[in-house]
C-alpha cells in the first residue's frame, strides 16, 4: 500500500511538471510569434505567422518548428483531461501484480501524444496550402472571415451529434468502449494510440476552431483547453458538451454577422 501511494504521488508530480513546463514553453513560444506582425489580408483580417516561413528558414524547418510547437501545446492543452484515462489504465494493469507502472504509463502517454503530433503534421501542409491560395486570390481571402464563422458554427453543431457522444463516452471510460488492457509495452503503446484516436475524433470540432481562429492565439488555446477539460471531467458530460456547442454556434453566427456587416 505504501509503495502504491508513493507511485501515485510520483505520477502526479511528474504530470504536474510536464504540464507546467509545456504551458510555460507554449506561452513563451506563442508570445514571441504573436510579437511578429502577421500579414494583413483583404477582408480586414491578419494571416497568422504559423503558416509562414521565417527569414532564411526552409519549408522543412518551418514544418518541424510547427510540429514541435504543436506537440508541446498539445501536452499543455490535453494533459489535464488525459490524467483520468492514465489513472484508469494504471488501476487496470496494477491488478496483474508487479508491473513497471511508470514505464507503461509513459508509453500510454507517448502513444496518445504521438496521435496528436500526427494531427499537427497533417494540419501544417493544409494550412500552408490554404494560406498560399489566399495570398494569390484576393477574392478568396475576402471570404475567409465568413468561412471562419461557418467552421465555428459547424463545429458547434458537431457537439450535438451521436458521433461526438460516442467518442466522448470512450474518452470518459464508458464500459462499451473499454478495450482489453495489456500490461506489455506493446499493449501500453497501442492503448495510448487508441486513446489518442478517440480523443482526436472527440475534439475534432474544437480543434478545427483553434486552427481557424488562431493556432498561435493564447486566448483561443486556453478557451479550447478549458472546454475540452470540462466536457471530459464534468459529471454531466453530454449536457456540458451541448452547452459548449450552443455557445460555439452563437459565437460562429456572431462572426458571420460581423463579417457581412450586420454587427
Amino acid at each position: 500500500m505504501a509503495t502504491e501511494q508513493v507511485s501515485q504521488r510520483v505520477f502526479f508530480c511528474v504530470s504536474a511538471l510536464f504540464f507546467v513546463t509545456s504551458a510555460v514553453v507554449t506561452f513563451v513560444w506563442c508570445s514571441s510569434m504573436s510579437a511578429m506582425s502577421g500579414m494583413p489580408m483583404p477582408g480586414g483580417w491578419t494571416m497568422s505567422m504559423a503558416w509562414m516561413r521565417m527569414p532564411g528558414q526552409t519549408w522543412a524547418g518551418a514544418a518541424l518548428s510547427f510540429v514541435a510547437m504543436w506537440a508541446v501545446m498539445m501536452v499543455a492543452m490535453m494533459l489535464p483531461s488525459l490524467l483520468p484515462m492514465l489513472l484508469r489504465y494504471r488501476r487496470a494493469v496494477s491488478a496483474d501484480g508487479q508491473v513497471p507502472l511508470g514505464r507503461l504509463t509513459a508509453l500510454v502517454a507517448a502513444g496518445y501524444f504521438f496521435v496528436w503530433t500526427l494531427v499537427g503534421a497533417a494540419a501544417f501542409p493544409l494550412g500552408v496550402s490554404l494560406a498560399a491560395l489566399e495570398m494569390q486570390l484576393p477574392a478568396l481571402a475576402r471570404g475567409v472571415p465568413i468561412a471562419v464563422g461557418i467552421v465555428v458554427v459547424i463545429s458547434g453543431a458537431l457537439q450535438f451529434t451521436a458521433w461526438k457522444a460516442h467518442h466522448l463516452a470512450c474518452c470518459r471510460g464508458a464500459s462499451l468502449c473499454k478495450p482489453i488492457v495489456s500490461s506489455t509495452s506493446r499493449g501500453a503503446w497501442q492503448h495510448g494510440l487508441r486513446l489518442g484516436l478517440h480523443c482526436s475524433y472527440c475534439c475534432a470540432g474544437l480543434t478545427a476552431i483553434l486552427l481557424v481562429i488562431g493556432v498561435m492565439d493564447i486566448r483561443a488555446m486556453a478557451i479550447v483547453a478549458i472546454a475540452i477539460t470540462l466536457e471530459r471531467l464534468a459529471p454531466a458530460a453530454q449536457h456540458v458538451a451541448r452547452a459548449i456547442g450552443a455557445v460555439t454556434i452563437c459565437a460562429g453566427m456572431s462572426l458571420i454577422a460581423r463579417a457581412v456587416g450586420l454587427a
